[in-house]
């Protein structure tokens, strides 16, 4: 991993918010990111992110969202946003599937965008139940719900960017 993040810090600015943009698709993100540069480990560049994320105005945020598919759909293409989109949903069944197509359904009625879990590790029956409890939140609480999320998200992303090599 030394290598990976000395190379990462080594990048272009260009080239690094290109990278970081695959963890996170808010241009306003990868840029307060890459400007940080360098980072001693990985733990200073995820806490970075994390400050980042929660630091993004909201049109950032839904900017990020849109890069992201609904849960219970696989994301198509072959980069390497959606095939880390396809392994983090790979816990959803094809039983659930119709049920999470409805509560996706009501929930950007309700929200007006992608319902944002940080699925890794998680059932679709668990997805669906999270996705019925968070329903019920007001905008505020449901906005600073998708942060944590969006954030946790990217914290698995730039992990695997950093196995991966950029």
């Amino acid at each position: 991993m030394p290598d990976t993040l000395t190379d990462f810090n080594a990048r272009p600015p260009d080239a690094a918010e290109e990278e970081l943009l695959t963890c996170c698709a808010s241009r306003t993100f990868a840029a307060k990111v890459a400007a940080r540069r360098p980072y001693r480990d990985l733990g200073e560049l995820t806490a970075a992110a994390d400050a980042a994320v929660r630091e993004l105005a909201w049109d950032d945020v839904l900017e990020a969202l849109a890069a992201h598919p609904r849960i219970g759909e696989r994301a198509a293409g072959d980069g390497r946003g959606a095939s880390w989109s396809r392994q983090e949903q790979s816990g959803v069944d094809d039983g659930v599937r119709q049920a999470l197509a409805e509560g996706n359904r009501a929930y950007e009625e309700r929200f007006g965008h992608v319902y944002l879990v940080c699925a890794t590790g998680l059932s679709g029956a668990q997805l669906l139940a999270r996705l019925g409890g968070r329903l019920g939140n007001d905008e505020e609480s449901e906005r600073a719900v998708v942060r944590d999320e969006l954030a946790a998200i990217t914290r698995l992303r730039l992990g695997k960017l950093m196995e991966e090599g950029t």
